[in-house]
Order: C-alpha cells, then structure tokens, then sequence
C-alpha cells in the first residue's frame, strides 16, 4: 500500500509558489516510488488529510516574525483531532523569512512539540532576499521525505 505525504504550503506570491513546487518536484523525484502525494492550501487542509498522511512537509511565510496566519489557522483546526492518533507523525518545516525566522521556527516548535511530530531533519529557513538557491533545498526537502517514507526509515 502507498504511503502518503502531505504537503501543506502557504503560497501566496510567485516566490513562495515556486518553492512548493520545488517540493513537488523532489517529492515526485523518478528515482521513488510508492508515495501518494497530497499538496494543500493550509485553509484546503483539515484533520481528515493529516489522519491519512504519513509523513508532512509545512511551508509558511514569516508574517510579522510569526508564521502566517493561513498556518496558524491550519493548526487551530486540526491540533486536537489528530493530537493523540498522529504523535510521532514525521515531519519537515520550511520557512520563507524576510527576516531571520526565529520567531517562526519557535512557534512551530513549540506546536510540533505539543503533538510529538518528529521533525527529520533541521527547519529549512530561507531567510532574506530572494535566492534562487531556495528551490534546490526545497527540492532535496521533497525528495528526503519522500524517499524516508518510501525507505521505512521515518
């Protein structure tokens, strides 16, 4: 049976666009198999997609040093429908940060944490002027997830 990888990405500008479909693209790498992806609008996204992943990326913007609004509200609705089934649920953060990302990467820790998500490798946090180099990491961010799940190693 395939596994599923859900990718919940808050794109709202070209910029950030084009870094969930560099996700895609390394999600959908020719060289894995056997992986259902699912890519979603935070607001398109609800407990019923997380219950049927296994394994998710998140890509948000920085908005005001936080992650934006359309991920918070992702978590609000779906933090304590899945807070029990899905702990350990592996997981990978992407940030796109005008600034440094600190305040992002705090409070989507502090929520990871609370539903014991294991985060398998460090956030990716592409932070201040655009930098084409953003879509290769997100690219190699699909592609090992994608490739983990497909391995049984996460």
């Amino acid at each position: 049976m395939a596994k599923r990888l859900l990718i919940v990405a808050h794109a709202p500008s070209p910029n950030t666009a084009a870094m969930r479909d560099a996700v895609l693209a390394g999600a959908r790498h020719p060289d894995v198999s056997g992986i259902d992806i699912d890519a979603r609008s935070p607001f398109d996204t609800g407990p019923d997609e997380v219950m049927a992943a296994d394994g998710i990326i998140l890509l948000t913007t920085e908005n005001l040093g936080y992650m934006a609004g359309a991920m918070k509200d992702f978590f609000d609705r779906t933090y304590y429908p899945v807070l029990e089934e899905k702990q350990g649920l592996p997981c990978a953060l992407i940030i796109r940060a005008g600034h440094d990302g600190t305040g992002t990467r705090r409070g989507l820790d502090t929520i990871l944490t609370g539903l014991r998500w294991k985060q398998v490798q460090d956030p990716l946090i592409c932070k201040g002027d655009w930098d084409e180099a953003f879509l290769a990491a997100c690219e190699e961010t699909g592609l090992t997830l994608a490739a983990g799940l497909e391995a049984g190693i996460f």
